[in-house]
């Protein structure tokens, strides 16, 4: 499964780059130069197409975080869209830049598509396949860390989602079962289970008054029992097919 770093700020410092590497590149290659074309032209052309570039990569930016928050998931077919997305925005802006008065290009859309804007593409392709995979290396690493919340005010356990086995029902309360310095430790918070799994939708329910940490399951015992981090607990035969899953 690809990845996607959502960082607005990480992607416009990309489009910087990008900017400059294709001003650069286009000013002094000339990759479509056909002896015609002045130095003041080839300075605007040079510009307005890396400044065009920076605007719509920081576009793309925008609304690339804007849809992963809503569906929290990535992958190649979406990565393809999007710079694919990128590409669409470009050729109209800089279409659009091309036919303006201050280039008063002669060129159909056809023409430009097929003469500048495919050499631009195949330029810039790399580096952006290149910008984008580094940008995944520069996503934070954040411990994922779990709050249980009780009825009573004193009823707080603060753990890492690492760290917690599993949960079973104990009348009005719960009793959280978590490893602290690789030992299996226990807390008890009035609080029901099933308010604990609509709170972490990660557990799973292998018993009427049990939930585990996935991360956690060993192996099966018996055909009614498993094995997990430092404990043992019965599996109801309605959530077998769930175990049997993972």
């Amino acid at each position: 499964m690809y990845k996607l770093n959502p960082s607005v700020k990480h992607h416009l410092v990309i489009a910087i780059f990008i900017s400059l590497w294709l001003f650069i590149f286009a000013f002094i290659i000339k990759p479509f130069d056909d002896g015609t074309i002045n130095f003041r032209a080839w300075f605007l052309i040079s510009f307005g197409f890396s400044l065009m570039a920076l605007f719509c990569y920081g576009l793309l930016a925008i609304v690339q975080k804007s849809f992963y928050k809503r569906i929290e998931k990535w992958n190649i077919s979406l990565e393809i869209f999007a710079v694919f997305l990128f590409y669409l925005m470009y050729l109209i802006g800089v279409f659009a830049f091309y036919k303006s008065p201050i280039l008063n290009g002669g060129y159909t859309f056809s023409q430009f598509f097929s003469i500048i804007f495919i050499k631009v593409a195949l330029i810039l392709t790399p580096v952006i396949i290149l910008a984008r995979r580094y940008l995944i290396k520069l996503i934070p690493v954040k411990d994922d860390i779990l709050l249980f919340k009780g009825e009573n005010r004193l009823d707080i356990l603060k753990i890492k989602k690492a760290d917690l086995v599993c949960i079973s029902n104990a009348q009005n309360y719960v009793e959280i079962f978590y490893l602290e310095n690789d030992k299996l430790c226990s807390k008890l918070i009035r609080s029901s289970l099933k308010k604990v799994q609509d709170d972490f939708g990660f557990l799973v329910q292998i018993h009427r008054s049990h939930l585990i940490n996935p991360m956690h399951f060993k192996s099966w015992r018996n055909t009614n029992t498993i094995i997990l981090t430092q404990i043992e607990l019965p599996v109801s035969r309605n959530y077998k097919d769930v175990l049997l899953a993972l």
